[in-house]
């Protein structure tokens, strides 16, 4: 496992710095809403992304690492959590039987994301992808699952504790990991990432220093 996880790291550092390059800064409204993925994140901390970063660096980032964590937990869960394994597994089956799925098929950045803009006040939007998924799920009827026993949510809750703390203690290591990859890591952001943000700022000047705004 140690050197599997040190592989999978040095991996998806890897991948991330080739995505890099083709990052740009977006010009639209910014969101009101935080990232829960990104907001206080220690492996963004980690990797020393944490401050002065833009966003979706930051959550291409960290959905690559937790990718690593995703396979590492099915992983164990299907070896070790067999009432776990079951309940994922039926969920999965529920929902590939729908007819539309929003986020299906996204590449890692963009995994995690909010699919729809944040809506303007007094200008609703004639539907929108969460909207259209949701329909998609309620037209699909499933029937509702098998009421557990107490004795088995008791047993269930102690197997998802035992993922949770797998999770855990993998997110631990992985932090543990990014500390060997922080300099190529800062050397990216500083060569690839720093000059577009320092260039629409000076963009933003120029059009604040325009005549237009003068007045």
């Amino acid at each position: 496992m140690e050197g599997s996880v040190e592989a999978r790291v040095s991996h998806e550092v890897d991948r991330w710095l080739a995505w890099l390059p083709r990052w740009r800064p977006g010009t639209h409204r910014g969101r009101v809403r935080l990232c829960t993925r990104c907001f206080g994140s220690p492996i963004l901390t980690a990797a020393g992304l944490d401050v002065d970063v833009p966003h979706p660096v930051q959550h291409a980032f960290s959905m690559r690492m937790k990718g690593i964590i995703d396979v590492a937990v099915d992983d164990y869960t299907a070896r070790n959590l067999p009432m776990l394994h079951r309940e994922i597994r039926l969920a999965e089956e529920r929902k590939a039987r729908r007819l539309y799925r929003a986020g299906e098929g996204l590449d890692p950045e963009f995994l995690g994301l909010d699919l729809d803009p944040d809506p303007t006040p007094g200008e609703p939007f004639l539907f929108t992808l969460q909207g259209l998924e949701a329909d998609a799920a309620a037209e699909a009827a499933e029937p509702a699952p098998r009421p557990f026993t107490p004795e088995e949510k008791e047993a269930l809750r102690e197997e998802v504790r035992l993922a949770d703390e797998f999770a855990k203690q993998l997110g631990r290591r992985i932090c543990a990991e990014l500390a060997r990859h922080r300099q190529r890591i800062a050397n990216a952001v500083e060569r690839l990432v720093e000059p577009q943000v320092a260039e629409l700022l000076a963009d933003l000047d120029r059009e604040l220093d325009a005549p237009g705004w003068s007045n």
